[in-house]
């Protein structure tokens, strides 16, 4: 390459200087923009990171800075690491702008914001990655190796996965993410990881869904525990669950049914039993590896999602986890408040093309 890819990181936050580190170690690519609402905040994820490069800010009014950044000709991809209820809209500009776009999850927080996304990457054709960054995990790698080498049979009948993370003022984001118009509700905040993981794995889309919420902690603006039952378009079953008023540690709990073996993670150890692979097999089979078991953002692999996504573009190839698919971990995330407040199964897809 004559020229590095030019990334800008929008949002100086808990998760922007993951993203920045990621980009600044590609050799395919550097950190020349940093945009923020406080200067105080991207200048300081610079200084940390020692990145040289411009600053936009505008304590009162973002979307001012936010201009200047896609004005930038240096720029050539964002990552936007601001609130939810900011994703969808700033990434509509971007795209706009003719952007390549890394956005933190949820990308909308509605079905109209949803939609609105959608039709604007289908229509501008800039390349997306969603971050749905544990797709990168080792753990997650090694469970589609396994499943794509048989190991569980030639059908899973039901999948699992569980998002536990108890969630309090100790995080930076408790001030917005705690909020429905901000944070959303708790699948969509967090529980859209579990979702979107079992999406992954069982390689079928969800058709129905029913789901329950409870709350006990009323500081959160929506149940801060849902649990759904799902159905997928294939005839398998399923559960996936998140709650952010548990007090446990951090929690990512997945179990996999096929007719031929099982794999189980309970946060504490990964464990397979596979009659393909081990016919004569006694007892589970331990996998060590990187576990999925922080909510910490430096625990994620971010440097595996960034390089992937430099790959797209330099390529020309679509993501596994771009805007498109996403739009199907979200609809399922919809559907399950919407099944939970109103008491009835919903069927999917919610959006029409």
């Amino acid at each position: 390459m004559a020229k590095k890819l030019g990334a800008a990181i929008w949002g100086a936050g808990w998760v922007s200087g993951e993203h920045a580190k990621a980009w600044q170690n590609n050799p395919h690519s550097q950190v020349v923009a940093i945009g923020s609402r406080k200067e105080s905040s991207a200048r300081a994820l610079a200084e940390r990171l020692g990145l040289d490069c411009k600053i936009y800010a505008h304590p009162d009014d973002p979307d001012k800075a936010y201009e200047q950044l896609l004005n930038d000709e240096q720029v050539d991809v964002i990552s936007i690491c601001t609130p939810n209820d900011r994703h969808t809209h700033e990434a509509i500009l971007a795209a706009k702008a003719g952007k390549h776009l890394v956005i933190e999850k949820p990308i909308s927080l509605t079905l109209d914001e949803l939609k609105a996304l959608r039709d604007t990457i289908r229509e501008t054709k800039v390349k997306t990655v969603v971050s749905f960054v544990l797709r990168w995990n080792p753990l997650f790698e090694t469970i589609k190796s396994l499943i794509a080498a048989g190991a569980l049979g030639d059908k899973l009948f039901y999948g699992e996965v569980d998002y536990w993370h108890h969630i309090d003022t100790w995080w930076s984001g408790w001030v917005w993410a705690h909020r429905k118009d901000s944070g959303g509700s708790a699948f969509l905040l967090g529980g859209c990881h579990a979702v979107d993981a079992v999406r992954w794995f069982m390689g079928s889309e969800v058709s129905e869904v029913t789901a329950y919420a409870h709350q006990w902690d009323t500081r959160f603006e929506y149940p801060p525990t849902v649990v759904a039952a799902l159905k997928f378009e294939n005839g398998a079953v399923g559960k996936s669950s998140t709650t952010f008023e548990c007090r446990m540690p951090y929690n990512f709990n997945i179990d996999l049914l096929g007719n031929k073996g099982t794999f189980r993670y309970n946060g504490d150890k990964a464990m397979l039993w596979s009659e393909t692979l081990n016919p004569k097999q006694t007892g589970w089979t331990i996998l060590q590896t990187i576990y999925p078991d922080s909510g910490e953002v430096t625990h994620h692999p971010f440097q595996g999602e960034i390089d992937h996504f430099v790959d797209c573009i330099l390529n020309d190839i679509e993501s596994h986890c771009n805007v498109e698919d996403a739009v199907h971990t979200h609809e399922v995330c919809i559907a399950c408040d919407i099944s939970a407040a109103e008491g009835r199964p919903v069927q999917l897809p919610l959006l029409k093309d």
